[in-house]
């Protein structure tokens, strides 16, 4: 059973976990059922394990640096709480039971458990993907159009990031009507939490688009605003080597005698300090591309395995 939406067909069964049921004795292929690679399994709960604990031990520091900034929280501090949350939902999630899944090899619980913890694990994924791509859109719009994000950021954010958390409850939601408590082989008496796609091409068809959702999609967009932002820096610096310039200051902040727009005390006005973009910015886009790249790297080989076991015949 994969991760996430993981999938197995009902007419090909893995091997089993070696505690034979007496009424299979003499019956290779239904004893086959109940037995795998120990060693291989031992490898993967290992593996599990490390991540879990990674995952939740960083995630529950990134919560806790959060809540210590909780009374001036920023709008970026505020999508990096809820991505450390997701992040901290695919952990509890997803690798927690698929690291249970592992010990137990076959699923110990009623068909209502089975069901939520198929749809939690996608829904962890989701979120955690759509959390990370609003963020990227928030620096876009912080870079490349200052003035409209300064129009009520906090109800902006607010918005943006339950939008995400709700379209990722109803995109999850198949997973609830594929998986179900079944046999893994018909009269066999072994149940497992199988999905039934009720088409030969169903597989095929619901992997490919989850991987578009979850991956080609965001990758596509994360892809399109770093562009536009590095874009948007480039032609910043360049405004301000030419206002540095000798007698070029009043031309490039476009007032007459080379005086700056000023505010109070003689400092820029705030609609032309958003105008360029401060280091502060720059970090927290330096900080998201670091966190877009670890994304990339982390799940490319995942979804390509995903579609590569359905999409290839041999």
């Amino acid at each position: 059973m994969e991760p996430g939406w993981g999938w197995n067909s009902s007419q090909q069964s893995p091997p089993g976990h070696g505690q034979g049921l007496p009424s299979l004795a003499g019956h290779p292929n239904l004893t086959a059922l109940h037995t795998r690679d120990e060693e291989l399994a031992k490898a993967e709960v290992g593996v599990l394990g490390t991540i879990l604990a990674v995952a939740t031990v960083g995630n529950l520091g990134v919560l806790l640096a959060m809540y210590r900034l909780r009374r001036k929280m920023s709008r970026m501090h505020l999508f990096i709480l809820h991505l450390g949350l997701s992040d901290l939902g695919v952990a509890l999630f997803q690798v927690l039971p698929q690291l249970l899944w592992k010990v137990t090899y076959r699923f110990l619980g009623p068909d209502p458990l089975c069901r939520a913890v198929k749809y939690l694990q996608v829904l962890s994924m989701f979120a955690s993907t759509y959390m990370l791509m609003v963020m990227t859109l928030d620096r876009y719009l912080a870079v490349c159009h200052p003035l409209q994000s300064l129009q009520q950021p906090s109800r902006q954010a607010y918005t943006m990031i339950g939008l995400t958390w709700l379209l990722s409850c109803l995109l999850s939601l198949p997973q609830v009507f594929i998986f179900s408590l079944r046999e893994v082989r018909p009269g066999s008496g072994v149940l497992d939490c199988w999905a039934d796609f009720g088409y030969p091409w169903g597989a095929r068809a619901y992997i490919t688009w989850t991987t578009l959702c979850i991956f080609v999609l965001p990758v596509g967009v994360l892809s399109v605003c770093y562009s536009l932002i590095c874009h948007e820096i480039c032609k910043n610096l360049k405004g301000k080597t030419q206002s540095g310039a000798p007698g070029t200051v009043g031309a490039a902040v476009g007032a007459p005698g080379g005086a700056s727009p000023a505010g109070k005390g003689g400092q820029p006005s705030r609609v032309s300090s958003v105008r360029t973009i401060s280091r502060a910015k720059i970090r927290t886009v330096k900080m998201t591309f670091v966190i877009v790249a670890a994304y990339v790297t982390c799940w490319a080989p995942f979804f390509s395995v995903q579609m590569w076991s359905v999409w290839d015949q041999d």
